[in-house]
């Protein structure tokens, strides 16, 4: 019996990645542009976010809000806590619920699930029913900095521990083509110079601007070994030889990008999505959250750039759909 042909359902997987997350705006916008109408949307941590206003219809004041925050506004979101994490993210959910939707995730006139993890056994729990505020609320519980939700009895965290980018979830809700936003792609660049490149010399002779680099890269290492030895300490050292040490916050929070760039690499190795969207983002701060029209129109750039790895799916730019 010949099978039917249907149209593909495409799935949405949008990553973590904190404010770097609103480049999944500027995502969505050129999807739209393009004519894409993602048949069923999935995120984790910021990515929940920002997939639940889509998924809500709300997606355009959202985006108008975000691109309205300054400093004292993102700080104002801010409600210190004591135990558990940080914040307690709660003003940021009550926010939500006062000017965007709230509903059950079954009634989402776009099929819509989030990501989050279960503090006690690692598991990774898919939240697709019940309150949309409160699987976000969830999947943004980022360690240390939001305390846990407790749901249908479990404790849970960011999902961004487990599934940073879930392509699987958006693959398990039925979609047959998954476009994944990754967001931490280039974060392992972020620290890097551009590599030199040194052209060929007869005889075997570098340039001598390489010989005094490669003199400078040597001094360095000594300079580091000694102050490992007995008798001296990094405090000896000239202060534009010692590297300035970060805070608390962004050790945590670096470590934790390391983390999930590392597990992204590694989930979608096994499962890849057939389109994945990256934008440039390493040289913004995890909680950069005022900077969203420069995080938008990267996402929108990255996607654009993108899309023509779909064309072999049959889709073809507006233009040309003739």
């Amino acid at each position: 019996m010949a099978l039917t042909p249907r149209a593909p359902k495409i799935g949405l997987a949008l990553g973590s990645g904190s404010a770097r997350g609103w480049a999944h705006i500027g995502v969505l916008k050129a999807l739209d542009d393009a004519g894409i109408k993602p048949d069923v949307v999935c995120g984790a941590s910021i990515g929940a976010l920002v997939g639940a206003a889509y998924a809500a219809g709300e997606i355009e004041r959202f985006a108008d809000w975000a691109q309205s925050l300054g400093m004292r506004d993102v700080f104002g979101f801010m409600d210190f806590n004591l135990s558990g994490g940080m914040l307690k993210g709660e003003k940021l959910i009550d926010f939500w619920r006062r000017n965007f939707a709230d509903f059950d995730i079954e009634d989402s006139a776009i099929p819509f699930g989030s990501v989050a993890t279960d503090l006690h056994s690692g598991a990774e729990v898919w939240l697709r029913h019940g309150s949309i505020a409160r699987a976000v609320r969830a999947s943004i519980a980022l360690p240390g900095l939001f305390t846990p939700v407790v749901r249908d009895g479990r404790l849970l965290v960011d999902g961004g521990l487990v599934n940073p980018v879930p392509s699987s979830l958006a693959r398990a809700m039925g979609a047959d083509i998954v476009i994944a936003v990754d967001l931490n792609a280039d974060l392992v660049h972020r620290h890097m110079r551009p590599l030199a490149v040194v052209p060929a010399i007869p005889g075997g002779q570098l340039p001598e601007v390489v010989e005094a680099q490669s003199a400078a890269w040597i001094s360095r290492l000594q300079q580091g070994l000694r102050s490992w030895m007995p008798g001296q300490s990094p405090a000896d050292l000239a202060p534009e030889e010692t590297m300035q040490v970060p805070s608390l916050l962004d050790v945590v929070m670096t470590s934790v990008n390391i983390m999930q760039m590392r597990i992204t690499r590694s989930r979608m190795a096994g499962d890849p999505p057939e389109l994945v969207i990256a934008p440039r983002l390493a040289h913004m701060g995890l909680l950069d959250f005022h900077r969203a029209k420069e995080a938008m129109a990267a996402g929108y750039a990255a996607a654009q750039a993108a899309l023509p790895g779909l064309q072999h799916f049959g889709w073809k730019p507006v233009d040309q759909k003739k």
